[in-house]
């Protein structure tokens, strides 16, 4: 599948639609959004996955041993134990002089694997609102947008397979759902311990690593199965750079993916070597975005968990809220 144009990604993001085959590479820059505070959860103390690790790493990093790997490849199940949060989203994207974000905030019920989140687009050139927020709803496998746009009628609904999507709808939609971002760590083959740090008053173990979509892909349940599956066939590369910070339940509060569409045109990218997030505040991550001619577009999709055990009610739009009509793309 061919490579994605940088104009592409950010058609992909800001339209929801158009997506092209691309090429995950590169490490990951790890940062803190904005504040997660809110919802019944607690902050945790000890973590079960935390191991004096063993040999030496980039940056002070150590080799994270087994029992980290394990949490780690299994923070799908911990999300599903936890029954329900809320979620923070960011997708970020970098080209050459161009920066896009989309951000988004919702709930997610992992045991029903069902979710529901507002999607902010960015401002206009102008510095016009974008409009009313993208609504999507995630149901097993389906994903339902309402404001489309694009010809869509303002009170109709479209839905799409994620599975049909060329990226599983890892970043298409502009938000990746929660359930997915963890169960795409089921194929991490490579993982780092940072060190133990605080996120939003949480006592958390921060990871670096990177994950195989083939093996996410063959260990993963439910529909992540086929969207991951879809992810593995349409990217030119299996391998997708992590940061995941994992509680004392062995719970992901944060996970961070790295996406690099190849351009073969002058393309900057963003994060790594800024060490910055959205909101401009410091990162914990050890670079990796190269700028200058012939480097890739980037895409940086950021997930956030809190609030575990908040209610999550997901009303799912009826049959004749459903568009059925031809759908404009970029």
């Amino acid at each position: 599948m061919a490579a994605a144009t940088a104009a592409g990604v950010g058609a992909a993001l800001v339209c929801t639609v158009a997506v092209t085959g691309c090429s995950p590479t590169g490490p990951t820059g790890a940062s803190r959004g904005s504040d997660g505070a809110g919802g019944p959860d607690v902050a945790d103390s000890a973590d079960p996955t935390a191991g004096p690790g063993a040999g030496g790493g980039r940056g002070g990093e150590r080799t994270a041993d087994g029992d980290a790997l394990t949490a780690v490849r299994r923070a799908a199940d911990a999300l599903e134990r936890a029954g329900t949060s809320r979620t923070r989203t960011s997708v970020r994207m970098a080209s050459g002089g161009t920066r896009v974000t989309v951000r988004g905030a919702g709930g997610f019920d992992y045991a029903r694997r069902t979710g529901r989140i507002e999607v902010t687009l960015p401002r206009g050139p102008s510095g016009a609102e974008a409009g009313e927020p993208l609504t999507q709803v995630f149901r097993r496998g389906a994903l339902y947008m309402k404001n489309r746009g694009a010809g869509v009628p303002a009170d109709k609904w479209v839905r799409v397979e994620a599975a049909a999507l060329p990226d599983g709808n890892l970043v298409t939609s502009g938000a990746t759902d929660p359930l997915t971002a963890a169960e795409l760590m089921r194929g991490t083959d490579e993982l780092r311990y940072v060190g133990a740090e605080s996120l939003h008053g949480t006592a958390v173990r921060h990871y670096r690593g990177t994950a195989d979509l083939d093996a996410a892909a063959r260990t993963a349940k439910g529909p992540a199965r086929a969207q991951l599956a879809a992810a593995a066939r349409g990217f030119a590369g299996d391998a997708v750079s992590f940061d995941v910070f994992i509680d004392g339940q062995a719970r992901p509060r944060k996970v961070q993916h790295r996406f690099t569409f190849g351009t073969g045109a002058d393309a900057g990218t963003e994060g790594g070597s800024s060490g910055t997030d959205d909101s401009g505040r410091g990162g914990a991550g050890d670079g990796g975005g190269a700028g200058g001619p012939g480097a890739d577009a980037t895409v940086t999709s950021t997930t956030e968990m809190f609030g575990f055990g908040a209610p999550v009610d997901v009303a799912l739009p009826s049959a004749e809220h459903i568009y059925t009509g031809r759908i404009a793309t970029p």
